[in-house]
Parts: structure tokens; sequence; C-alpha cells
């Protein structure tokens, strides 16, 4: 390998480490993988639902998200999560890697197919790009995520919720349909949490988080945004058609933690404040109207969803003054 080779190799290396998000970190690898190793095509499936990809780039051949897994991968899949090792395949002539991802406290995270070329002699090489972007991914992964529950963390939400408004702008100067409908967040808290600490002890209180954590990370899609704030209260972010098949969901989702019996403590129920989200909105006014919805809802009566919009337009609350961007000083 001379000199220049070696160059291109470090450039790619650079390019990928120096990605702060997940998803643009996918993108990078896919990018690396490409140029370095001449794969065909890459598609990331992530642990929470193994069934469908997660990212879908192709040099070569684009690829339908929707498309359905042919059962036979779907073992495959299922065997690489659960042993951790590097799977090769040949599927209809073609060579197929599967690598797995892991977080630094080696919980499954997902798994990278690579599909190489005809004649491919540099999968030696793709695999030792596969395992930087493992290791760096399970360090992002350990700073992003919330240490009890593994959801996302508060400090990623405040970069996460940029990038969705910024991305709705984008949207709205493009004038483009509204197929995926619009951008909902949530606030979601435990009624009565403190009578669980109190009465179980902090050791059953956090098994109910976990537990109400696994409840949403089953519950909601692959693409929903999932955080803890703190303490007892979770934020979900989501894309959704319109308001009442937003409610819809949530109601449903409540539902669920209503009827499920949790170890020594049994039924527990959870408030919901909900608003829909503005290509200008700015991300406290956001907080703070679906915060005043959730406090409607612990006021009166809890374990019920509220939506902040529906709130204001049935005269149940004044419309809060909201800042703009104007009224913030950015550094």
């Amino acid at each position: 390998m001379n000199n220049l080779e070696i160059a291109e190799i470090l450039d790619q290396v650079i390019d990928l480490t120096s990605e702060k998000d997940s998803n643009a970190l996918e993108l990078a690898l896919a990018h690396s993988l490409f140029k370095l190793v001449g794969i065909q095509n890459v598609v990331v499936y992530t642990a929470r639902h193994i069934k469908k990809s997660t990212l879908s780039a192709s040099s070569k051949e684009p690829k339908n998200k929707d498309q359905p897994i042919p059962a036979e991968l779907l073992d495959d899949l299922n065997q690489c999560l659960k042993t951790a090792q590097i799977i090769d395949l040949t599927k209809d002539g073609k060579s197929l890697t599967l690598f797995p991802l892991q977080s630094a406290k080696k919980q499954p995270l997902a798994v990278v197919l690579v599909k190489e070329s005809d004649g491919n002699n540099r999968h030696i090489l793709a695999i030792q790009v596969l395992r930087i972007y493992h290791n760096f991914l399970a360090l992002m992964n350990e700073n992003e995520r919330d240490t009890l529950t593994g959801l996302l963390n508060r400090k990623t939400f405040d970069q996460k919720i940029s990038t969705i408004i910024s991305d709705l702008q984008k949207a709205n100067k493009r004038r483009r349909g509204d197929d995926d409908g619009a951008s909902y967040l949530a606030i979601f808290d435990i009624d009565h949490f403190k009578n669980v600490n109190d009465t179980y002890g902090h050791l059953i209180g956090d098994e109910v988080l976990l537990t109400f954590s696994q409840l949403m990370d089953k519950h909601f899609r692959g693409k929903d945004l999932l955080f803890r704030f703190g303490g007892e209260e979770f934020v979900g972010v989501y894309l959704c058609p319109d308001d009442a098949t937003m409610a819809e969901i949530l109601n449903r989702f409540r539902n669920v933690i209503a009827d499920h019996d949790f170890p020594q403590v049994g039924k527990v129920t959870v408030s919901c404040g909900f608003t829909k989200v503005d290509p200008h909105d700015l991300p406290p006014n956001i907080i703070g109207r679906a915060d005043t919805a959730l406090y409607h809802a612990k006021e009166t009566g809890r374990n019920q969803v509220c939506q902040y919009e529906k709130l204001v337009a049935e005269g149940h609350l004044e419309a809060k003054e909201e800042a703009d961007s104007g009224d913030i000083e950015l550094f």
C-alpha cells in the first residue's frame, strides 16, 4: 500500500470520527465503505426494530426501506445480534457481511449489512472500517444515553430538537408535500411516583423507571425519538399525520402503562401533555407548551393525554406568551 492510499484511508477515518450525530455517522460509514472498499450496499438494522432498516445507502442499487426482509436473513440478523459475532453469507450469488454493533456496556445496538462487489478482495479493510465505526459509535452512544434507562438523555435532546426544527424550516422553504405529517413533542410524567419511592424505596423506583422506558421503547416506532429528562419525566418526539392520530397513539401507550403489572408496585399510570412543533418554534417554547398541557392533565385527574393547542381552542387554557428568535441572544 503506497502513501497516497494510506492518506486516503486516514482521511476517511478522520471524516468518519468527526461526526457527532448518529444518523450522520451512518451516512459517513456508508460513504467510507463505498470509496475505500468498493461496497455496493450498506443497510443498518437497529436491535430495537430489527425487521426494519434505519439506513439504506447504495453506490449502485437503491433499496426500498419498506421492502420485506426474507425470513432466512431475519434469522441471520437475530443470530448476529445474539452472538455478537461477524457473519459472512452468500445470498443470490452475492457476498454479504453482517457486523454486530454493541454499546460500551455490551448491549446490542444494531447490525450493519454490507453487500460487496463481485470479485472484491478488500474484505479485511471493510471489517477494519466497521471496527472503527463500532468503537466510535459505542463511545457516542454512551455519551448520548441515560445511564439507567438507555433512552436518549437531556443533553442529546437539545441537539436533536434543533435539527428537527431546522429540517422543518428547509421543508417549508421547499414547499414539500406533507407526506410525513407534522412533528409533535410529548412529555410523560409517571403519576404519584414520589409515593413509589417513599413506599418501596429508590431501588424499586428505579425498576419502575426502567420498565416504563422498556415499554416506551417497545411501543413506539424506531424513528421516534425517546428521551429521559430526569426523575420520572420522559419526552417523545414523533412524526404523525395529524393531531387526532397523535392523541390516539399517545392514549394507546397510556393504556399500555395502566394495564401493565409493575414488579412489587402493581399498577402505575402516566399523564401526558403534547404540542405540535412549528417550523419557526424555539425549543423552550415547545417544551413550555407541552409542559403546560402536562400540568393540566395532572391537575384535572391524571392518567390522561392533553394537547396544548386543543386546550387553548376549547378555552381551558390561555395561549402562552412565547419568545421569538429575536428575543434570544445567540452566541
